[in-house]
């Protein structure tokens, strides 16, 4: 399985709108073009941060996927628009779950 960590750094003050956001129009989006989605979570440490992961069967799942969601309307239209003005900053790690993972249920897959 292949997973996203994503970290993001908001505008000063924004950290909620950008939950609200993500809880009410960004995961659903997310997860209508295929993507398994976890969080968002708040930072305990920094109060403008906000982490939030994402999981595919496989890379080329993950590009797929992406590319479709990307260059799509419910992006470019509905969600783009409305949340990068309120991120700073953003990253993500790519990792790949080893033999011995275990998911918050103990399954090893999605």
């Amino acid at each position: 399985m292949i997973l996203e960590i994503r970290r993001y750094t908001l505008h000063p003050g924004q950290r909620e709108n950008f939950i609200r956001f993500f809880e009410e129009v960004n995961r659903t989006a997310l997860r209508d073009a295929g993507m398994l989605v976890f969080g968002p979570m708040r930072d305990l440490e920094d109060p403008d941060k906000v982490h939030w992961m994402r999981a595919f069967e496989s890379l080329e799942q993950r590009e797929a996927i992406k590319q479709a969601f990307y260059h799509g309307p419910v992006w470019t239209q509905e969600v783009e628009p409305l949340v990068m003005p309120l991120i700073a900053h953003f990253e993500a790690s790519v990792v790949e779950t080893t033999a011995g993972f275990e998911g918050f249920d103990q399954s090893t897959g999605l």
